[in-house]
């Protein structure tokens, strides 16, 4: 099997989001929110929903601390 990284060291590509500057990430991301809120289509949380994401957050890093002390 032929691989698409030929030419680079360490087999990572340098194409694609990923391996865009994290400025240039946000850039973009940015410009899609604005589009998807423009058209419509954007999800916009209540605060009930942002309250239960909050907690579930906050629940799942309770798990993680206990489990790391153990």
């Amino acid at each position: 099997m032929a691989s698409n990284n030929q030419g680079n060291a360490g087999g990572k590509s340098n194409r694609g989001f990923a391996s865009m500057d994290p400025e240039r990430q946000r850039q973009i991301a940015s410009e899609g929110g604005k589009a998807a809120h423009e058209k419509g289509t954007a999800h916009e949380f209540t605060s009930e929903e942002a309250r239960e994401a909050g907690r579930k957050g906050g629940q799942a890093r309770s798990a993680n601390r206990k489990r790391s002390a153990q």
